[in-house]
């Protein structure tokens, strides 16, 4: 797969103008496929993928509203908020049905999606994510995460975040992964960070939905992830019908970067079968 079929763009849909990656297929496209980012990172987090997939699939990958070189519009998030605007998106670009593969709040954005307009989504990949609302603690510690942050910076922030999100292993083997990352969230505006931490303590549960899913659903986890715990997605792979849950062993967080060759062929295989 070349870069070069990798182009960068923008487009206006409501208050905001999106940034995203595009990967035109070289023929006819059999699939279309958009990333959805995790939290607080932006597209550049699936460069891998996109240069990996066959020519045949269409691949896009979005900045989310604020994150990125997306703009933040009114500047009031929620996932029901950035499921709302990949709607208006899809139209914009006039996708009819597509993929949706979304890791940690991608995969929130996902399932919610999901719930709003089942019609255009073919299949489903998510990562690292859950369907369950925050509890009280999870709440506060997003909360907590808030007044850090607007105490003391982006920085200190970045660098807490990079120690939860990647196992050991990784952040010894992958340093400029790890950079890549850490500049992705200083990129973030304050306000940003600010707003979609509470936007993830606010979203609601989204497990009433799961045994309606209808579409063909690839399930990933690290091994090593300490943010997302297994059960949670044990609870998907248990209540979505058609699904494949698999680890990746050595991950954490982050299985799409922290092994790309392992978590492209799942992703390939996946597109190829469904």
């Amino acid at each position: 797969m070349s870069e070069r079929l990798i182009k960068s763009n923008k487009i206006r849909i409501g208050d905001i103008s999106i940034s995203y990656y595009h990967k035109k297929a070289q023929s006819v496209a059999a699939k279309t496929i958009i990333f959805l980012h995790g939290f607080p990172f932006n597209k550049n987090m699936w460069r891998p993928q996109l240069e990996a997939l066959p020519d045949h699939i269409e691949a896009i990958a979005v900045d989310i509203r604020g994150h990125g070189n997306s703009t933040s519009g009114h500047g009031f998030f929620s996932i029901d908020v950035f499921a709302k605007d990949l709607r208006v998106f899809m139209d914009r670009l006039q996708i009819e049905h597509a993929v949706l593969c979304g890791i940690s709040m991608g995969g929130y954005i996902a399932l919610r999606a999901y719930e709003l307009f089942p019609q255009k989504i073919s299949g489903l990949v998510l990562a690292d994510t859950h369907s369950k609302a925050d509890s009280d603690v999870a709440k506060q510690k997003r909360f907590d995460s808030i007044q850090a942050v607007l105490s003391h910076g982006r920085r200190p922030f970045a660098i807490g975040f990079v120690e939860n999100v990647f196992s050991p292993a990784s952040i010894e083997q992958y340093p400029d992964t790890i950079e890549m990352i850490k500049s992705s969230i200083r990129r973030n505006s304050i306000s940003t960070i600010c707003a979609t931490l509470l936007a993830l303590a606010a979203r609601t549960d989204t497990s009433a939905t799961l045994h309606h899913i209808e579409v063909p659903t690839l399930l990933v986890r690290g091994a090593q992830d300490k943010i997302t715990a297994k059960q949670d997605m044990m609870d998907l792979a248990n209540a979505i019908p058609n699904n494949q849950f698999v680890e990746i062993a050595g991950a954490g967080h982050l299985p799409n970067l922290e092994d790309a060759a392992e978590f492209n062929k799942l992703l390939s295989d996946f597109l190829a079968n469904m």
